[in-house]
């Protein structure tokens, strides 16, 4: 017994992936986790338009702070800034003045309707009985129950993406090697973009009809309302599958198994899930982890689901997580493409010795002649 010890315990040394899944994982999401796990929001961005906007920006207390004022524009204005994701809370001054508060960004709703409660009036964010926003009401845009599942069900859809384009990508590609098919496919008369097409195609259309069930459990047993634009919604995903797609072939690319492959998959999946905003707001993270959120493509489509979903929000609206997939869909599509090249060379170079040139054939048939 004592020998098969001391045998665990090299075997485990040597196996470094495993070991640093076991030791520094713990440590990494501890660390990482006690910055982001966090509910509170402690900053609610707002727009101030109408009139006396100046006078009741400056009435603001926190934690609401102005990102804009607008004494030219109207309740239309404030509401597009709060459907373009500009922002959670809109005061709107005039004859008839308006405070509104953005639903579908739920944990920062919830703080600032909670806010506006405990100024002791029903509304006017820290404004007096005279000021601009007295007795000013807060409406609560886009998911006016502040339901968890209008919040939730977006995002859920992400993270099945991410599953299937990820994990289940990455296995299916390894599983190649395991089996020993990986050089009858490289000695096909294919390039290996066509076998790197070949082995994600499917997955793309698997992911693809896993994500309209998911979408249809959501709109029809929940009540999350879609409100926006199919295509936009439909184009997000396809640049979001291209960005997880490619990174399981990536990782499969790296591992000689399909278990290393589940364990670099895992390790990619677990951050996105806990710091692309999917669960704890992004505003909650601390700065010095929260730049690792907009690494993750999960960070850009649950913003992207959210805002088509429950905002109606356009694309001119979103152009900036759109622009973020596509440049790394592009960049794990490219560097995906290069691996599995590189994955199948050893493979081309034993199909090459085996099928020398004719004109080397000929030179090796005279030689056998004269011999």
């Amino acid at each position: 017994m004592l020998g098969m010890i001391v045998k665990e315990f090299r075997q485990l040394r040597r196996d470094r992936r495993t070991l640093a899944l076991m030791i520094v994982m713990p440590a990494v999401l501890l660390i990482v986790l006690g910055y982001a796990a966090s509910f509170d929001v402690s900053s609610i961005s707002a727009v101030v338009s109408g009139p006396q906007a100046a006078t009741a920006a400056a009435a603001l207390h926190p934690p609401f702070h102005a990102v804009d004022v607008a004494p030219g524009q109207d309740a239309a204005w404030a509401h597009s800034q709060l459907r373009d994701g500009k922002a959670v809370a809109a005061f709107v001054t005039g004859a008839r003045p308006q405070v509104l508060v953005d639903g579908s960004q739920l944990f920062a709703a919830r703080a600032a309707v909670t806010a506006l409660a405990s100024l002791g009036h029903s509304g006017g964010a820290g404004t007096s009985a005279s000021a601009p926003l007295a007795g000013a009401a807060p409406q609560i845009l886009f998911n006016p129950e502040l339901k968890t599942s209008y919040i939730m069900i977006p995002g859920l859809a992400g993270l099945v993406l991410v599953f299937i384009g990820t994990i289940i990508t990455a296995l299916g590609v390894v599983r190649e090697r395991e089996t020993g098919t990986l050089e009858q496919l490289a000695v096909m008369p294919i390039r290996p973009r066509d076998v790197f097409l070949g082995k994600v195609v499917p997955y793309f259309v698997v992911a693809a009809v896993d994500l309209g069930i998911v979408l249809t459990i959501g709109v029809s047993v929940f009540g999350v309302p879609f409100n926006g634009s199919v295509a936009v919604y439909a184009l997000g995903a396809l640049l979001f599958l291209f960005a997880t797609l490619g990174t399981g072939v990536v990782i499969s690319s790296v591992s000689q198994n399909q278990g290393q492959a589940t364990q670099l998959a895992l390790m990619t999946v677990l951050p996105q899930v806990l710091l692309s905003g999917l669960i704890f707001p992004l505003g909650s993270i601390a700065v010095g982890v929260r730049w690792i959120s907009y690494v993750f493509p999960l960070t850009y489509f649950t913003e992207i689901s959210r805002g088509v979903m429950l905002r109606d929000e356009p694309i001119s609206g979103l152009w900036l997580p759109f622009a973020c997939l596509a440049g790394i869909g592009f960049a794990m599509l490219v560097l995906a493409t290069l691996r599995f090249r590189a994955y199948l060379q050893p493979a081309e170079g034993h199909k090459r010795r085996r099928a020398p040139a004719p004109e080397e054939a000929t030179a090796l048939a005279g030689a056998g002649e004269r011999k």
